[in-house]
């Protein structure tokens, strides 16, 4: 399978980044209507996409190739050179976030503190400022190195030691910490200074946090669309917390709004990642605006237990994932067998699209076995 795994990493390095500059194109990449633009087609304006979610998948890719080479090399030396391999190719990805390409640019807007997808396009350039989870995915992209699993592959400890002693420039990515067993490592794509930012909008109620979990595009665009005009032709991205309104871009597959599971559950991990490093000390206000002080193993759990309330009984005895379905609500006979649908409205909860994606939301059990430990 890890050899199948090299040939698709290859695959994605060779065509989706064609000029080499650690920068993803992917394109479509299963969120749909997610952006301004149709990501499946040519772009209204010419020109490419540098992207934000492309880039953080690779990012997250490398870490988890990364970590996959390592407990191979246990049994297997060869694997060592790999593990160098990956992570090097996270390393500068990383740094390719915040120099695109070498042209100074980055997806990064230190101004808003989110990151976003930047097009190029006649020879100039710009942030396409919609706060959507293509700003949130690269806190997806985290591992720590501990020091008794690096310790056991001394010539890959020995080629990270190297490349961190001769490239000083791409340090910012790579977060040591002593401990009594040695020095940790927190590889990560989202620096820990910018973390509170990031997630001051993913934990702010009138942005992503809903009810029942992290809402794929930020409430904001509700009052405040994001438009763009491309040959006299008018692109906008409009908050719509249930169905898309438009039948482009895979029709009720919205990514404008509603709750879903998969991204929902990797942040949760993603978290869970930060707090293992991070550690009580680091806190952050969840929700942002009135909340309190929460480390992130407890933001991790809060997320968690809003995204399980979509499938338990309320004060009213009605669950949020059946919405006005006054049958599945009241019927004795159809009220307990749950439905785990494809995604969720942003606002009620209510189930949206296919009702049998236990594929993924079906990942509710495990959170709800993790609070019970």
């Amino acid at each position: 399978v890890f050899h199948k795994l090299l040939l698709n990493f290859t695959w994605w390095v060779n065509r989706k980044d064609a000029e080499g500059r650690n920068i993803f194109q992917g394109g479509f990449l299963g969120l749909d209507n997610i952006g301004v633009f149709d990501r499946s087609a040519s772009l209204p304006t010419g020109g490419h996409l540098d992207q934000s979610d492309g880039t953080s998948w690779m990012a997250m890719y490398s870490l988890n190739m990364l970590a996959i080479a390592m407990e191979l090399a246990r049994e297997n030396r060869a694997y060592e050179d790999v593990a160098s391999k990956f992570f090097e190719h996270f390393v500068y990805i990383a740094h390719a976030t915040n120099n695109l390409g070498g042209e100074g640019l980055s997806l990064w807007d230190p101004e808003d503190g989110f990151y976003y997808d930047v097009l190029h396009a006649d020879g100039a350039h710009c942030r396409l400022k919609v706060r959507s989870m293509v700003g949130l995915i690269p806190l997806f992209a985290v591992e720590t190195l501990d020091p008794e699993v690096v310790d056991r592959l001394p010539g890959f400890k020995r080629r990270m030691q190297w490349f961190i002693d001769n490239r000083p420039d791409f340090r910012d990515h790579v977060v040591d910490q002593s401990t009594a067993k040695g020095v940790r490592r927190l590889l990560s794509l989202v620096p820990c200074d910018r973390l509170p930012r990031v997630l001051g909008y993913m934990l702010h109620e009138a942005e992503f946090l809903s009810p029942y979990g992290i809402r794929a595009l930020s409430r904001y665009h509700h009052e405040h669309p994001f438009i763009v005009v491309a040959n006299g032709v008018q692109h906008r991205v409009d908050y719509e917390p249930a169905e898309s309104s438009s039948g482009l871009f895979g029709g009720n597959s919205n990514w404008r709004g509603p709750i879903w599971f998969p991204v929902n559950y990797l942040l949760i991990e993603s978290l869970q990642k930060f707090h293992y490093f991070l550690g009580d000390d680091f806190k952050v206000p969840c929700p942002t605006t009135a909340g309190p002080m929460m480390h992130l193993g407890d933001v991790a759990a809060e997320i968690s237990r809003r995204l399980s309330r979509l499938f338990l009984r309320d004060a009213d005895g009605r669950r949020p994932v059946f919405g006005a379905a006054a049958m599945f609500q009241t019927d004795p006979h159809w009220r307990d067998l749950l439905l785990f649908y494809e995604c969720f409205h942003g606002d009620n909860g209510a189930g949206i699209g296919a009702s049998h994606q236990t594929g993924w939301t079906g990942l509710v059990a495990k959170l709800l076995q993790q609070s019970g430990e």
